[in-house]
């Protein structure tokens, strides 16, 4: 049995690191920037608000800067129009009005005010450790109006893991606010002797300012703009310091007025000081390469729309990152480095985006454990799971300062190191990588396989560490058909797969670098292993593979989505392939959403858990993957199918990390949404350019210099998907997929260098 204890609002369970989520209050309306090790959650309104959702604030390192930032327009909160996160530059964007009155600010007497008379627009982005925030202010009425503007702010400065519901004994010292003209500090002084501090910067002196207030008056005459402008800039002790001087460049691009004319950097375009503001807003967009030399193009808004969150988020989720081109995991509780979603969101989008592959492939190497450390489930040659910069990490509250817990992150470093070279016949990298992959295949013979039985297995060292270390990693999700948690050490169904793939893949990278012998002993152990899991594993009255071996091994014999993953890595022997296909699309495991992690005629089947019966993009792509692996390419389609039906029901057509079980009721609307989500999330992101890939069938080969399309599939609805310009070597090519009476044609619409394109049916 789980202990349990009510804390306030909040059922907490024995997992100390499941995140915990108010009871009535969840909101998945969010509004989200991120740049780099900072990011913000807001509502709709622009605000930071203390009551709601617990994810909302402004994080800088891990460590929460403003808990509050919410603005006030003659002392009332204004009314919403709408709100938006920008695509093309990851801007928030927000129009509000006022509401009816009948006197002016702070009691004075005045005629009344219309709703509707004042427009407001907020702006905010990220930058450097920075928030820059406009709030413009037109009035549309014919006379003059006065009017106040308040900013209410504060910071907590709490740990993530605090905001995910982690107790700390104590804490570090608030320090007393230091305000001066126009600018007010906020600080505090870790228990790691760090001081974090929050410089609200604003550019015109309030008329007051306080430690949690700043308020201004405008006197708004008809169709005249005028704007307020504030930067919020993270500091810490152990950086660079503020330097009033040297305002950024985003600033001033929120601003209006007569200022200077402003180069950005890194592009150096130039902005005049007299362009409009709307000219200065659109000019300033992420620099960030990724996704940006491939597009896909479709004749439907929806599928656009769709694809173009998705380039957006991950461009979002990489842009500015200390790490380079490494996709960060998801905003708010996982915005860092996490081996094991950087891998499968590189594999996601290898075919159009090959350099995220490349960023992941090279920290993960830098990172790789070169020595045992109990404390962090490290072991040489293992791939690191998490990486953690907070307080509490620092301070070993909590193990993840780097800790290495997840035991698929090692194989699936391989099987993407094989799959880069495939995509990009890039040599030269791969032999800077190999002395990691041979470390890493170390790790699976030794430790990953520490009885001998040829099975890759985990049970965790740290007393801290999590419990279970595949990609479903509550303390809950491997479990036997009676409902009782398996005991460690524990042979999860995917991972030998993954393993069976790394190995494959180390034979075709032996043969690439001359080395025969080895290649050889490397297709044989896969086939041995292949051989091995089949027998072992299949459960012929689930008509799938059971979801792991146990320390005793014995199958847990629970029908998972796990399966799936069997056929994406090319384990599954062919006679299974098309029964684990039924079975995942079958009314158990298929809600019309997707495939759920489990089974509904599963002991432990929760369709509001987080891996007991929910659903997750990521995984349904790769299982999407797995279908078109054994050439069911049509299964492929129907997942495809209803993550596209889902993203164009969800808000601003973002995919989040997972969303509820629930069986798709007719004509009712949306997915339920899991309450704490991470939106967005890397690989839910990337899923759209894996289930396309899936769907056209597509196979890219750099060394062959070939691009092969097997019986491609678009969804209903899809006349034709657009590819432009598809890098293959030194080649490239736009490419037509186009729907005709007689089937699925593709067309070279243009092409550049040596590249042969083909389809088959």
């Amino acid at each position: 049995m789980n202990s349990r204890n009510r804390v306030g609002d909040v059922l907490a369970v024995d997992n100390e690191y499941y995140v915990r989520a108010t009871s009535g209050l969840a909101d998945h309306r969010t509004r989200v920037l991120k740049y780099g090790d900072t990011f913000v959650v807001f509502n709709r309104y622009g605000d930071i608000e203390a009551l709601g959702p617990l994810q909302f604030g402004l994080f800088h390192s891990e460590s929460r800067h403003l808990s509050r930032m919410v603005l006030y327009v003659n002392d009332r909160q204004p009314q919403l129009l709408g709100s938006t996160v920008r695509q093309d530059t990851a801007l928030l964007a927000v129009d509000l009005t006022n509401l009816d009155e009948t006197v002016g600010p702070e009691g004075q007497q005045a005629g009344p005010l219309q709703r509707g008379m004042i427009h407001i627009f907020r702006s905010s982005l990220l930058d450097q450790a920075t928030c820059h925030q406009l709030v413009r202010l037109i009035n549309y009425g014919a006379e003059d109006v006065s009017v106040s503007v308040a900013l209410h702010f504060d910071a907590d400065f709490v740990d993530i893991f605090e905001v995910r519901g982690s107790k700390r004994e104590r804490r570090g010292e608030i320090m007393p606010a230091q305000i001066k003209q126009q600018e007010v500090l906020l600080s505090y002084r870790g228990l790691d002797n760090v001081v974090r501090g929050t410089r609200l910067y604003f550019w015109q002196p309030p008329e007051s300012l306080g430690p949690n207030e700043a308020r201004f008056a405008f006197v708004l005459e008809p169709k005249v703009e005028q704007n307020l402008v504030v930067d919020i800039f993270c500091e810490r002790s152990d950086s660079k310091p503020f330097d009033s001087a040297q305002l950024p460049a985003g600033a001033a691009l929120l601003a209006g007025g007569q200022l200077p004319a402003i180069s950005l950097s890194p592009g150096g375009t130039v902005v005049p000081a007299d362009a409009p503001l709307s000219a200065r807003l659109n000019t300033f967009s992420l620099q960030s390469k990724v996704l940006r030399a491939t597009r896909v193009v479709a004749s439907s808004d929806r599928l656009n729309a769709w694809i173009a969150r998705s380039e957006s988020d991950l461009r979002m989720l990489t842009e500015g990152n200390p790490e380079g081109e490494y996709p960060y995991a998801g905003v708010p509780w996982f915005s860092t480095v996490f081996g094991r979603d950087g891998i499968i969101t590189a594999m996601e989008c290898l075919w159009i985006a090959p350099s995220i592959a490349r960023g992941v492939l090279g920290y993960l190497a830098d990172t790789q454990a070169t020595e045992e450390n109990l404390l962090q489930d490290a072991e040489p040659g293992k791939i690191i799971h998490e990486i953690r910069r907070g307080e509490m990490a620092v301070l070993g509250e909590v193990p993840f300062g780097r800790y290495y817990g997840s035991v698929d992150a090692t194989p699936l470093f391989v099987m993407l190191v094989g799959e880069y070279f495939q995509r990009t016949n890039d040599l030269e990298f791969v032999k800077e990588l190999w002395p990691h992959v041979e470390a890493a295949l170390g790790w699976m013979e030794r430790y990953g396989d520490a009885d001998g039985d040829g099975y890759v297995e985990y049970r965790r060292m740290s007393p801290r560490g999590l419990l279970q270390q595949g990609w479903k990693d509550s303390h809950d999700s491997i479990f036997h058909a009676d409902g009782r948690i398996a005991e460690p050490p524990i042979a999860l169904c995917e991972v030998q797969g993954y393993v069976y793939a790394a190995k494959l893949a180390a034979s075709r990278l032996c043969t690439a670098l001359g080395c025969g012998f080895q290649a050889t002993k490397f297709s044989n152990d896969a086939a041995a292993l292949k051989k091995r899991f089949n027998k072992d594993f299949w459960c012929e009255e689930l008509g799938t593979f059971a979801l792991a071996l146990d320390g005793n091994k014995n199958p847990c014999r629970v029908s998972t989505s796990n399966a799936g993953h069997a056929l994406f890595a090319g384990i599954a022997a062919p006679e299974y392939a098309e029964t684990v296909c039924e079975t995942l699309l079958s009314p158990s495991l298929f809600s019309g959403w997707g495939v759920r992690t489990v089974s509904a005629t599963e002991k432990r089947y929760n369709p509001m858990s987080y891996h007991n019966g929910s659903v997750w993009p990521h995984d349904n792509a790769l299982v999407g993957y797995g279908f078109a692996h054994y050439g069911m390419h049509e299964k492929a389609l129907q997942v495809l199918t209803a993550m596209f039906d889902a993203s164009s029901e969800v808000d601003l057509h973002r995919l989040p990390e997972l969303f509820c079980g629930f069986h798709r009721r007719e004509n009712a609307g949306a997915p339920i949404l899991y309450p704490v989500a991470c939106a967005p999330q890397a690989w839910a992101a990337g899923a759209v350019y894996l289930l396309l890939c899936a769907c056209l069938g597509m196979k890219i080969d750099a060394a062959e210099r070939y691009v092969q399309f097997e019986n491609p599939q678009l969804p209903t609805g899809v006349s034709d998907v657009e590819i432009r310009g598809l890098q293959v070597g030194e080649a490239h090519a736009d490419l037509l997929i186009r729907r005709h009476s007689r089937g699925i044609d593709v067309e070279v619409l243009e092409k550049h260098g040596q590249m042969e394109v083909t389809k088959r049916i």
